[in-house]
């Protein structure tokens, strides 16, 4: 049986979706960008910024499910334009020190709210 994840440390859902959901021993994030849960507004900055605050929305997520990042196996990231790459990765890379999920990042034509970058992720609960 699958088991929905909320918290108020992390934004509430844009749409009809939860911000993860644990089924058996694995969690499966919605997608994050970088909105602050406390004004709900997208971080000003670009995407380094963003970047942060979509991975830390992404860590309060997997707190409530009772993981935490280093708990991750598998990252999507959704960038508004390759050419934020590098960027976007020095920002990644303070998340996940010592420990390197599988990755996936791809070019999208638009995300919601004019973000740069969405991420979403796969843990385990072990």
């Amino acid at each position: 049986m699958n088991r929905t994840v909320a918290t108020d440390q992390a934004p509430e859902a844009l749409g009809p979706y939860s911000q993860a959901v644990v089924s058996g021993d694995f969690i499966f994030t919605a997608g994050q960008i970088g909105i602050d849960p406390a004004t709900g507004a997208l971080v000003a900055g670009g995407i380094g910024p963003e970047t942060r605050q979509a991975l830390a929305n992404i860590a309060h997520v997997l707190e409530a499910a009772g993981a935490g990042m280093r708990s991750v196996a598998k990252v999507t990231a959704y960038l508004a334009d390759l050419a934020d790459y590098a960027q976007f990765n020095r920002a990644y890379e303070k998340f996940f020190e010592g420990h390197k999920p599988a990755r996936a990042a791809v070019q999208v034509v638009a995300l919601p709210g004019g973000a740069r970058v969405e991420i979403d992720a796969v843990a385990s609960r072990y």
